[in-house]
């Protein structure tokens, strides 16, 4: 099982116990306007994020295996109390890192909700670039269809702490 360890959190493999302490999490105002009203925290590959040993939120990621696209791609929510401090572009760095370094992948995707301005932000602070609008990508949890951003980063273009 890989650990992640930075200089303020730890990514740690996602197991059963943790589910229930996500499920709350991704139900909080602050994350669940994006999240939608009834996700499920364990139907994925995902790091547990944890701050100070509690945990503080989740960092999905994925792998496209065909050799002719192959590239990994990365998810994350946070709990309200650690947004805006600088715990996501970590937690990020730390899986954009292993997907390039451990996993062999040269490009990584991650795919916010076209209006999410804070999470873009995030995700450029560590190097993501915009490639284009997906019109009418995700349901939203008003029950419309919402525009989303697919962003993606080259191995070379991860940028350092």
């Amino acid at each position: 099982m890989t650990v992640l360890r930075g200089p303020r959190l730890t990514l740690r493999p996602q197991v059963p116990e943790d589910v229930p302490v996500l499920n709350a999490i991704v139900r909080m105002p602050g994350v669940r306007e994006i999240w939608g009203p009834d996700p499920e925290m364990d139907d994925q590959d995902a790091f547990t994020i944890l701050i100070e040993e509690e945990i503080a939120g989740w960092l999905g990621w994925y792998e496209e295996r065909d050799p002719m696209y192959r590239h990994g791609g990365l998810d994350i929510f946070l709990a309200p109390r650690f947004q805006d401090q600088g715990y996501g572009r970590e937690a990020l760095r730390l899986g954009a890192q292993w997907l390039i370094s451990e996993r062999g992948h040269h490009r990584l995707i991650i795919d916010p909700a076209a209006s999410n301005a804070r999470a873009i932000a995030t995700y450029a602070a560590i190097g993501f670039k915009p490639v284009g609008v997906m019109r009418r990508y995700e349901l939203g949890p008003d029950g419309t269809w919402h525009d989303g951003l697919l962003m993606d980063l080259l191995a070379d273009e991860l940028i350092p702490s």
